[in-house]
Order: structure tokens, then sequence, then C-alpha cells
């Protein structure tokens, strides 16, 4: 689809500097603009790409008054980067607009589906399933017995929902997400021997959420495994069963966070962070990647380390780390000495 430079602002409310009817119908970065497409300039270390720049329209803030000549169409606005962010979302609604149901797809004679669905072919909607307005299902995805979605949530190709969950309004699961597997819950007897605990909980999962690709969330053993309103899980993360995660808290991949945890909200935890069982986070709590947390963390606190410490006193701690080898062969040096006086 082609838009002029004309849509364009109409759309940013932006001022046009050159051809308001040259056409784009492709997005790039501004050093590998070719014409056709549409760029930004925001920050100025890539200011120079606009004078060499193919793209046929660039997106600039007002301020900005170029030196030299340009064969680029500019749109003036007020911040470049919100524009074009403002302009990808869009363009990602175009491209999502699907609609009605692709066949072969399975959906049960009780499920109750609004009929503003999108269901990609090969899916699987379980019986007594209820499906809101404007749901989008992708190909292959599979939503088991008694599961509710709401309105405006799109599940991506191979998403998989276990029978019991319920997922709030405008959230996203990407491909590969596995919501309400069995929690790991096994008992010793006295052979050693393991027997499977049968978890008959589910995972709740509140409006405006977004969850990675092949990330997991397990289904509690019993009541629910709970993500709360504004949880971004990044891809490739492992959340156990009953666990808890507050509202607009934010978890970079790779991390895993063992069963019946509860994290505050507003928390930022970094990449491959470990987080043990039974302990509780509290609010506006900042974890750096590759820590492991195993105690209960009051508000407000910023960890790294692996067992996790205060942040500041890491990084004090981390001085002395590196410099280890030559401490060493100093105090060897020192004993030396004074055992060369004895």
């Amino acid at each position: 689809m082609n838009f002029t430079a004309e849509q364009i602002a109409g759309i940013l409310e932006g001022d046009i500097v050159g051809n308001p009817d040259v056409e784009v119908s492709t997005l790039s970065k501004i050093e590998e603009g070719t014409k056709g497409s549409l760029t930004f300039l925001a920050n100025p270390k890539y200011t120079q790409y606009i004078y060499s720049t193919k793209a046929s329209i660039t997106i600039v803030n007002k301020t900005f008054i170029p030196e030299n000549d340009l064969e680029t169409t500019l749109i003036k606005v007020e911040d470049a980067y919100k524009s074009f962010s403002k302009l990808l979302e869009y363009y990602n609604q175009i491209k999502m607009n699907k609609s009605g149901i692709e066949q072969p797809a399975f959906i049960s004679d009780s499920a109750k589906i609004d009929e503003s669905i999108y269901l990609g072919a090969f899916s699987y909607i379980g019986e007594n399933v209820v499906i809101g307005k404007n749901v989008k299902i992708f190909p292959n995805a599979y939503i088991g017995d008694n599961v509710t979605i709401g309105d405006n949530t799109v599940l991506f190709s191979g998403a998989k929902v276990y029978s019991d969950c319920v997922i709030g309004k405008h959230c996203v699961i990407n491909s590969g997400v596995i919501i309400g597997a069995d929690g790991f819950g096994f008992v010793p007897d006295e052979k050693g021997e393991y027997s499977k605990i049968p978890q008959i909980g589910n995972v709740i999962i509140e409006d405006f959420v977004d969850v990675g690709a092949a990330t997991t969330i397990d289904r509690a053993t019993m009541g629910s495994t709970i993500i709360r309103k504004g949880v971004k899980l990044d891809n490739q993360i492992h959340i156990a069963h009953n666990v808890e995660i507050g509202k607009n808290t934010v978890i970079a991949a790779q991390t895993g966070i063992a069963g019946s945890t509860k994290i505050g909200e507003n928390c930022k935890i970094g990449g491959q962070v470990g987080i043990a069982g039974h302990i509780v986070i509290g609010d506006n709590v900042k974890v750096q990647a590759q820590s492991g947390i195993g105690r209960n963390v009051k508000d407000d606190e910023i960890l790294q380390g692996s067992p996790s410490f205060s942040y500041g006193d890491w990084n004090k701690s981390y001085v002395y780390f590196k410099n280890l080898p030559k401490i060493v062969k100093t105090i060897n040096e020192i004993e030396k000495k004074v055992n060369g006086n004895n």
C-alpha cells in the first residue's frame, strides 16, 4: 500500500518541506534508505545520512535546519521518534488487519466467539471457550477448554493456552508461548522415586500484557499464577506455578522465576536472572542481568551479583574482584618480607 507525503503529514500533524505527492510503500533506516521508503532522523549522530539517504520521505524534528541540499522530502514534527513510532503502530495495524475464519480450523460447538474474530488455519478452539471482540488468533494456535480471551488480544501462530486459563484485553501472546502447562510438582517416596502432584489451578493474565516468544507460564498447583496489568515479558522466560508478577513490571529474556514467588509493581529485571521460590520482591526493584535472587527484597532496592547484593556495594567490590590476583601477590610478598624478618 502506497502513502503520499501529504497523507502521512496528515496522520502526524506535520509540515511538509518538499514534494507533497511523493509516495512511499516501505520503511527503512536512514542510512539504508531507498527510493519509495520512509525513514526518520531523531538522533543527531545520524544527521550526516540525511544528505545521502535515498529515502523518499524523512520525518525530522521541527528544529531541524538542513545545511546542504536534500533529495528527500521532509515532514517536520514536534518529536520525530514518537511520530515514527506512531507510524509503525499504524503500519502494524494495517498489516494485522485480518478477519474471518480460515479453513481447516476446529471450533467446539459450545465455544462463544465474537463474529469479529480472525482465526487462522489449523487452529483449535476447545469446549466452553469465550473469545471477545476483535481477537486475532493466527494459524496453528491451541485454545483449551474453558479458556477466556478478552477483546483486542492477539495470539500469534503456535501459541498454546491450556484449559481454564484467562487472558485479558489488549494482550499480545507471541509464537511458541505456552500458558498453563503443569507446574513442576513432584514428591519423592522412600525409594527416591517421584510421584506427580496434580496441578489443578490456572493462569490469569490481566489486560495490556505482552508475552514474548517461547515464554512459558505454568498453571498453579491450586489457585492461580497471576500476571498483572501492563506486565511486559521478553522471549524465553520461565514463570513457575503460583508466581505473581505485579503490574507494569518488565522482565528480560531467559529469566527464570521459581514457584510461589511474588514480584511487586514497576520492577525491572534484566536478562538471565534466576529467582528462587517462595520469596517476596517489593515494588520498584531493579535487578541487573545474570543476578541470582535468593532472599526477600525490599521496595526500591537495586541488586546485582549471584547471590545478589546491593548494586552500589557490588560495584565497589568489583574493583577488588578484578584486581584479586594482584592483591594476592602483594599479600604474599608482604608475608615473605615479614617471615624473612623473623
